[in-house]
């Protein structure tokens, strides 16, 4: 067991949402830390075979915009698809990792990305939906080991 310890609890299930958790475990890990990601409600989409992850422009002030835009333009049909093509677009044209790398080099850098079994439960989720060499575990599991870690956070 490592001295240094972080816990993460990922709650959020879109594209913008899922790198904060994924970029700073796999570099906790890469330093040293023992980690673990706690993917519980929407947060549980990081973990799916196949991701749906998309951008929301609503509520979101700080999304970078080519142009100035309000609001209410934000809003209107066919906004989240025009904003989740132009971020890949971008993180491809960056060279930044896709979420399916960063998820395969936290695992490959041990870190435990745990799926919330109530949450699983909750929303009809399949194990078979979700990807290989995950935990399954309920919140009194996670929350014993957040509590003695040094660093702990929640996206």
């Amino acid at each position: 067991m490592s001295e240094k310890r972080m816990a993460i609890i990922a709650s959020k299930g879109t594209l913008d949402w899922a790198y904060p958790p994924l970029v700073l475990a796999s570099t906790a890990a890469a330093l040293g830390y023992e980690t673990k990601i706690f993917c519980t409600f929407y947060g549980l989409e990081l973990l799916r075979k196949k991701l749906r992850l998309k951008v929301s422009p609503v509520g979101n002030p700080a999304l970078p915009m080519p142009f100035p835009m309000p609001t209410l333009l934000q809003s209107l049909p066919g906004m989240q698809a025009l904003m989740t093509a132009a971020m890949k677009r971008k993180i491809r044209n960056k060279g930044v990792a896709s979420i399916e790398e960063l998820r395969s080099l936290c695992l490959e850098s041990g870190v435990e990305l745990i799926g919330c079994q109530m949450t699983i439960d909750l929303f009809d989720y399949r194990r078979n939906d979700l990807i290989e060499g995950i935990t399954y575990a309920g919140a009194a599991s996670f929350l014993e080991f957040a509590g003695a870690a040094q660093i702990q956070l929640s996206f």
